[in-house]
């Protein structure tokens, strides 16, 4: 049979996103347009304990986190922005840093002028900064102090505090309809409308347009997907996306996974957060981890090498391969960040770490590197594919480490020469 024509390649649509620019010294993160989709994380310390704070800037930066995002809802904590900003420089962590501000903005950036410049991006929620009168003043000091200090502003509107003026307005407006919208609708309406009027609002007042960022934060996945769909094709804002509240563990990964991906398929999204509840005495980095996933997933972009690992079966019931797999990836990660400056390029390597011979030669081969582990009742052999062809076999009680040290040669054979003829 003739076919008429190829089967299109899926891959995610061009956001079409102006693009701002998020700022630390020289240090310059594009957000928006033909810039990467970028990964931002919060801290979950108290903001007036700077060295902690530091700390974990450190550490959610390290995993991936490109901006990253800090309470500041007192004047003890605004005291301590600079502070936790000039440990991060002196461990040479240029992370750029979001202020959280809450009722008290407009307060703590005028009284604290060193918290204002410290800071790269302030996130400013229309719900939360006054009603009436004191809120179109409110709301226009912090703006101010942003176009004072060349500070990218995002605008983030939660369907837990919506300006409650808006929403009652469209709620009567929806009452006098011959069809009334579903409540959803209407809150949906309310989300868009609070985050577009109050970005026209700081343009007005003098804020460059492509220094806004908006946000609808929700905490359904068919909710956040409804309200992004809109306030994409309403605007050209770049757009940060994220479920809040995901939750815990399997639920909050999933649940984020989903609405996200689908949203950055459709060219929807500028930067991403995780808004994962860590389980206790998880790592807070393991939110970062989640978005990169997300991103590499789709091929987007590319963090870490990836690990083909198989899930198991009837012949593999040794679990010699998933030990393997997972000392592989640990063993990959953690020597990211001295990867990622030594050997540019590595983060797309792609390693295959198979149970049995079924499909492990078959994978091994699509790999950069892979090896198939002998499946139940199998010869004790492992062959190793490099680049397409089978080029050893190992044996023993060694073999996982013999193949951590055949991916580090790999690695320094392949990326390393590549660095050298860049540096000639």
């Amino acid at each position: 049979m003739e076919l008429e024509q190829a089967i299109q390649i899926a891959q995610p649509l061009p956001r079409r996103s102006r693009q701002a620019r998020v700022t630390w010294g020289d240090h310059v993160v594009t957000v928006g347009g033909d810039a990467p989709v970028r990964i931002q994380s919060m801290t979950n310390t108290d903001t007036v304990d700077a060295i902690g704070t530091a700390i974990q800037i450190k550490e959610l930066a390290q995993a991936g986190s490109e901006m990253v995002r800090i309470t500041v809802n007192t004047p003890e904590a605004a005291e301590a922005v600079p502070h936790v900003r000039d440990q991060l420089d002196r461990m040479g962590i240029n992370v750029p840093l979001i202020g959280d501000f809450h009722y008290n903005g407009h307060r703590l950036l005028t009284d604290y002028p060193a918290c204002a410049e410290a800071l790269s991006k302030y996130r400013i929620n229309p719900g939360n900064v006054g009603k009436g009168d004191k809120r179109d003043k409110q709301f226009g000091q912090m703006i101010e102090a942003a176009m004072r200090w060349n500070k990218a502003v995002r605008i983030g509107v939660n369907w837990g505090s919506l300006d409650q003026e808006l929403l009652v307005g469209l709620m009567d407006d929806n009452s006098r309809r011959a069809q009334p919208w579903d409540a959803r609708q209407v809150m949906y309406e309310a989300l868009i409308s609070s985050a577009i009027e109050s970005a026209r609002r700081a343009e007005e007042l003098g804020l460059a347009g492509n220094q806004i960022l908006l946000s609808c934060k929700v905490s359904g996945v068919q909710d956040l997907i409804s309200v992004y769909r809109e306030l994409a094709r309403r605007c050209d804002y770049a757009l940060h996306l994220g479920l809040t509240e995901a939750g815990m563990g399997t639920k909050g990964t999933v649940a984020s996974a989903t609405a996200l991906s689908i949203l950055l398929q459709e060219g929807i999204g500028d930067t991403i957060r995780v808004s994962l509840t860590p389980q206790p005495g998880e790592a807070r980095t393991q939110e970062v981890v989640i978005a990169a996933e997300i991103l590499q997933a789709l091929g987007l972009r590319s963090f870490v090498p990836s690990v083909t690992a198989c899930p198991g079966c009837g012949r593999t019931t040794s679990s010699t391969f998933q030990e393997l797999a997972k000392q592989i990836d640990d063993f990959l990660r953690a020597q990211m960040p001295v990867w990622r400056e030594r050997y540019p390029g590595v983060e797309k390597l792609k390693v295959a770490v198979m149970g049995c011979i079924v499909n492990g030669p078959g994978e091994s081969k699509h790999a950069d590197i892979g090896i198939s582990l002998p499946g139940t009742g199998e010869a004790p052999a492992a062959p190793v594919f490099i680049d397409g062809e089978k080029r050893l076999t190992l044996r023993g009680e060694r073999i996982a480490q013999e193949f951590q040290d055949l991916v580090e040669n790999y690695i320094e054979n392949r990326f390393g020469a590549s660095r050298t003829v860049q540096a000639d």
